[in-house]
């Protein structure tokens, strides 16, 4: 990109609107700029960071005319520390900035008007983050990771802000210097490992999860998303129901409660181990879901997807289509996954009878997001 280099500092840059991934448009001598801390309608310097044929990246770095939503970051490293892109903007409208994304990308990958908000969902917007990862500097103090970059930014006094009270500011470990430390906070309270396995719970449920294994970061998120999907399957005792990239058995868990046949299909054998032991109700596959989908009943009534921030992809989507469920639920972290997995089902005759959008990463430009999908 003629012009642009890494470290080079552009003078009042013109932002425009938000863009996926926590970044705001801005444009250069005509080329496009994605900008971090920044707010749309503001003026500010950009220094570079980044730079190929196509755009470059750069984070905000003097503002000469600021949003109105712009405030004073609850962190004393926020914009150092990689973890949380948008402390800098009002809770409300960061919720909606993430509204705007989820409509942009469904409304343009899957031809799906989304018309609801991103609901707010307590503990907001700090204090809710149940598991984090430190990294512990050369000597031994925690911290996290900057931006793309293995440089260790120190925690500030009273620790990370978004994390739980239990696992905000762990002490210095000198011996484990240069290592990473893992805190999880549950139910029974804060476990730092070597614990291998933890308690969760749901309501009345109990989930074994591996310590450094899957299982939702938000306090709130297993309940909330556990009573979406329930709300939009509806299952019937007898019906036969998927769970696909199962983890534990969260959601398989909930359909035999509700009196489904279930089988989940998970591609960690670990996960797949305690699921069998949270949910003896249930039978379940470990590998890679593509593939084992062929072992399962070629019937469904009921499907629920929740893969990784990557999709199901349309292998998947097509397997699930020709076992013909009357209804699909869909729980994706990423909305431009879901809008092109949203694009396969809908050429495969299903299409959203509902989206639901919820703030289960506050401060971040993260968004979760259920699709309910209906012949």
């Amino acid at each position: 990109m003629t012009g642009l280099e890494p470290g080079v500092v552009l003078e009042r840059v013109e932002i425009g609107p938000v863009a996926h991934g926590g970044h705001f448009v801005a444009r250069h001598e005509g080329r496009v700029v994605f900008v971090r801390h920044a707010l749309t309608g503001e003026q500010v310097d950009v220094r570079v960071t980044e730079v190929n044929r196509r755009f470059a990246r750069g984070d905000a770095v003097a503002v000469h005319r600021p949003s109105a939503h712009r405030v004073v970051p609850p962190c004393p490293i926020a914009g150092r520390c990689g973890g949380c892109d948008f402390q800098h903007v009002e809770p409300a409208y960061a919720r909606e900035l993430k509204r705007r994304v989820v409509a942009e990308l469904l409304g343009h990958l899957a031809g799906y008007e989304f018309t609801g908000e991103v609901e707010e969902v307590q503990p907001s917007p700090l204090g809710w983050r149940r598991r984090m990862r430190y990294t512990l500097d050369a000597s031994g103090r925690p911290g996290l990771r900057a931006y793309r970059s293995s440089e260790v930014v120190p925690l500030p006094d009273g620790g990370c802000r978004i994390a739980a009270p239990e696992i905000a500011d762990p002490p210095p470990d000198p011996s484990r210097a240069g290592g990473q430390l893992l805190g999880v906070a549950t139910a029974d309270g804060a476990a730092w490992p070597p614990a291998d396995i933890v308690t969760e719970r749901v309501g009345e449920l109990s989930f074994r999860v591996a310590a450094d294994g899957f299982w939702q970061a938000h306090a709130a998120a297993p309940s909330v998303l556990v009573g979406r999907v329930l709300d939009g399957l509806r299952p019937k005792a007898g019906e036969v129901a998927l769970d696909l990239y199962c983890g534990v058995g969260l959601f398989a868990a909930a359909l035999v409660g509700a009196g489904a046949s279930v089988w989940g299909v998970e591609g960690d054998r670990r996960a797949v181990e305690l699921a069998t032991q949270n949910v003896p109700g249930a039978r379940f596959l470990a590998g890679d879901v593509a593939r084992r989908i062929g072992r399962l009943p070629e019937r469904a009534d009921l499907v629920v997807l929740d893969p990784a921030r990557t999709g199901a992809g349309a292998d998947v989507i097509e397997a699930v289509a020709r076992r013909r469920p009357r209804a699909i639920a869909y729980v994706a972290c990423d909305p431009a996954a879901l809008g092109r997995d949203l694009r396969t089902a809908g050429e495969l005759g299903y299409r959203p009878s509902s989206v639901t959008a919820h703030d289960l990463f506050p401060m971040t430009h993260h968004v979760e997001c259920v699709a309910i999908l209906e012949p």
